[in-house]
């Protein structure tokens, strides 16, 4: 009997499939003979029928399964920030990598307090400082050049991807100013220096900050270059490196008035360092030496004075 049931009900529901309307187990009449029928069995057959999809929807389904989202760009170094140390008057690169950039722009900008100074956008500089350059190393990396570093370049630099949110890479220069020293015999610095004639004149000079050693040290005899000098004789450098800098020595042999002046150590053209070297006739030079204070710069100068007139005295006769 209940079969037979199930099949009326069937038919009924199909009828009413055919005239657009499909019965709810809400709108039987009470008594009817399909109230027997559980009430699932309507959802069941119903479903599929009044929440057919539109054409609309299946657009819509189409259109999401058919977008896809581009690669977000990220950068090599997951900490998002660099510190960079360069010596003054080097040549630095800040680098930038970046992954997945596709049609993004990447910019570099200088950031002082509260002002943004642009400087690269793109392949293209803006600034107005021919020091600054972008040289794109393939496949990915975005460096910043700045040539002849100074004092003025310490400071902020932001690698910035045009994305949404943008994304921005931290970059801190340091610039290390070289450090350079005439010291004495106690290792102190010194401006003065006294020898007596016929003694050997030995000069100490110590370069340290200096983040990448280099032996390229000079001295200087007022404007005349003494590393490679043979016009004398007896002259002679000798420079060792350091940890983080250099120690040079200049040996002057057969010390005479003549070589009285003033001796320049210096590294490159970056940092310099100048001693007065003073070359006594029948004086104490080591009494002289300890005694070259500023309390004593006034006797100093009186009798570099009274020796360069007697100089000057016997040269005109």
């Amino acid at each position: 009997m209940r079969n037979s049931v199930n099949g009326v009900a069937a038919i009924y529901l199909l009828l009413h499939c055919v005239s657009g309307s499909v019965p709810k187990p809400s709108g039987l009449q009470s008594g009817s003979p399909f109230m027997s029928i559980p009430r699932n069995f309507w959802q069941e057959i119903s479903v599929p029928y009044t929440d057919l999809p539109s054409d609309d929807d299946e657009q819509e389904d189409e259109s999401i399964e058919s977008t896809t989202h581009d690669p977000y760009p990220f950068f090599d170094d997951a900490n998002m920030t660099a510190n960079v140390t360069t010596q003054l008057g080097g040549d630095v690169y800040l680098h930038c990598r970046v992954n997945d950039l596709r049609e993004r722009t990447v910019s570099w900008v200088r950031r002082k307090g509260d002002e943004i100074h642009l400087i690269t956008v793109g392949r293209q500089t803006y600034s107005s400082d021919s020091r600054y350059s972008l040289q794109y190393q393939p496949p990915n990396d975005w460096q910043l050049l700045i040539q002849y570093s100074n004092e003025r370049d310490e400071g902020h630099y932001e690698c910035q991807i045009s994305s949404y949110p943008p994304l921005v890479y931290l970059v801190y220069l340091i610039v290390v100013v070289p450090r350079v020293e005439i010291i004495d015999e106690r290792g102190q610095a010194t401006l003065d220096k006294f020898y007596k004639a016929g003694s050997t004149i030995e000069l100490k000079c110590i370069i340290s900050r200096v983040p990448q050693p280099t032996s390229y040290v000079t001295w200087k005899h007022g404007m005349r270059m003494l590393n490679y000098d043979t016009s004398r004789g007896g002259i002679s450098v000798k420079t060792d490196l350091l940890p983080g800098g250099a120690m040079s020595r200049l040996y002057i042999a057969n010390a005479n008035r003549y070589d009285t002046g003033n001796y320049t150590c210096a590294l490159a053209d970056i940092a310099q360092a100048t001693v007065s070297v003073h070359v006594l006739n029948g004086e104490n030079p080591a009494a002289m030496q300890h005694g070259s204070g500023p309390q004593w710069r006034p006797l100093v100068s009186l009798l570099i004075f009274v020796q360069l007139a007697v100089v000057g005295f016997s040269g005109g006769r």
